[in-house]
């Protein structure tokens, strides 16, 4: 079932800007996003970036040590959010980083918001073509075991931010 809801230009660009690995100076690299989150604007209508909830490359290793742990805090307990994040994992072969789509759908959110997200995934998912995996997460607990993850990337993750599984 449809919703009705749009995907703002903004939500767009961010995509395109964590999609498009260009070769950078190492201060502009800084600047781009590891995750950010999305959520539904106040009237509802339209998805847009949520200020409040994302990370900078640079603030990976100087402010926050564990990116992974940092976006588990980060996600609202009493409130969905569409999460795009930036995975950097490794298998037995190689280095990896892929883009992952998250739907945050926490159990205790009442069930008419739960139902607007549901049905509005599809507009933003859309949105994004090419991405490695998605999940839906709707407890922390979840998404605090990285095997969560580390399975929808690949079956033999070694590490996933660094930190072994």
């Amino acid at each position: 079932m449809a919703s009705g809801v749009t995907v703002s230009d903004a939500v767009l660009a961010v995509f395109n800007d964590m999609k498009v690995r260009k070769a950078c100076s190492p201060e502009d690299a800084k600047k781009r996003k590891k995750y950010v989150c999305f959520r539904l604007s106040d009237d509802q209508r339209t998805i847009i970036v949520d200020e409040e909830c994302e990370l900078l490359v640079g603030d990976v290793g100087e402010k926050v040590a564990d990116p992974y742990k940092h976006l588990v805090n980060m996600l609202p307990k009493d409130a969905c959010r569409y999460v795009l994040y930036d995975a950097c994992y490794e298998t037995k072969e190689s280095k990896r980083e892929d883009l992952v789509f998250i739907m945050w759908v926490p159990e205790d959110v009442p069930i008419k918001q739960k139902m607007l997200y549901a049905s509005s995934k599809d507009s933003i998912r859309r949105k994004f073509p090419g991405l490695k995996c998605e999940l839906q997460i709707n407890n922390t607990a979840d998404l605090l075991d990285r095997r969560t993850m580390a399975e929808k990337l690949s079956a033999n993750v070694v590490t996933l931010e660094g930190k072994p599984l």
